[in-house]
């Protein structure tokens, strides 16, 4: 197995920290709220057998320099991803995103779909103006008030358990050492994910795209249709029992299903 290199790489207004694998064609992975580069630890060298893989901290978790106050969008984080890419004279990549990253994935292949190779969209939101409207002022997930005797890290380890497999109480943990890494933003980041224009986007979006369905998370199995859908010439592939953490629940899965795709795919 090839070997995760990390770095720190400039870009405007501070670093993004990223775990990089193998060579060849870039593919760049961008991980759910409030994770890091740790939800593709297992990952990265299974892509990386065959692709450059990167594992990037989105701006404000992990590793990576947070945004000023009140900037924190989906649009200025795929900008943010975008700037990574430049920053390493990556042209084009492919773009995996899970959750929130496939969020950040959608825009960054509206917005810039000449630097976008192709798409895979695991476990995507759909963000329309109905879950818009619902989100404003609605308690999310992630959400606890830091208390003295450490109360809220048992709330917050309560909040997600029924969302992982039982007995791996392992990815819990990693769950929530990237959780109280990013703080208030453990929270913030979901509510950036409920603003998102993100139905209008959807049909701008012309490369080669993969819409992931884990069959077991129940945020976004039940929409996953209506992604795929959406995106024009799109293909819709179901991974049996995957869970909310599928790229950390189910890395020999996940990367076969993204290895397949991209097997496929014109060369560059």
């Amino acid at each position: 197995m090839p070997a995760i290199e990390r770095s720190f790489v400039p870009i405007r207004g501070g670093v993004v920290h990223v775990a990089a694998c193998g060579s060849g064609r870039p593919v760049l992975l961008l991980h759910q709220t409030p994770r890091s580069w740790d939800e593709f630890r297992d990952v990265l060298p299974l892509l990386g057998r065959r692709w450059r893989a990167l594992a990037m901290d989105t701006v404000g978790f992990g590793d990576s320099t947070p945004l000023p106050a009140g900037q924190d969008s989906i649009e200025a984080w795929a900008d943010a991803a975008h700037q990574l890419l430049a920053a390493l004279d990556h042209d084009r990549a492919i773009v995996v995103g899970h959750h929130t990253g496939a969020a950040i994935a959608v825009e960054m292949a509206a917005s810039r779909p000449e630097r976008v190779a192709a798409l895979v969209l695991s476990a995507s939101p759909y963000v329309d103006a109905a879950r818009r409207a619902a989100s404003v002022g609605k308690k999310v997930v992630d959400e606890v008030t830091a208390s003295a005797d450490g109360r809220h890290l048992v709330e917050l380890w309560a909040m997600r358990q029924a969302f992982y497999p039982d007995g791996r109480g392992d990815l819990l943990e990693r769950f929530v050492i990237d959780a109280l890494r990013a703080g208030p933003r453990a929270a913030e980041g979901h509510r950036v994910v409920g603003r998102y224009v993100m139905e209008p986007r959807l049909g701008l979006i012309r490369c080669p795209t993969l819409v992931v369905a884990p069959t077991a998370d129940p945020h976004a199995y039940p929409h996953a249709a209506r992604v795929a859908r959406d995106i024009p010439g799109s293909t819709l592939v179901e991974i049996e029992n995957g869970m909310v953490p599928l790229p950390d629940h189910m890395p020999e899965q996940f990367a076969a299903v993204v290895e397949r795709f991209l097997s496929g795919l014109k060369p560059a």
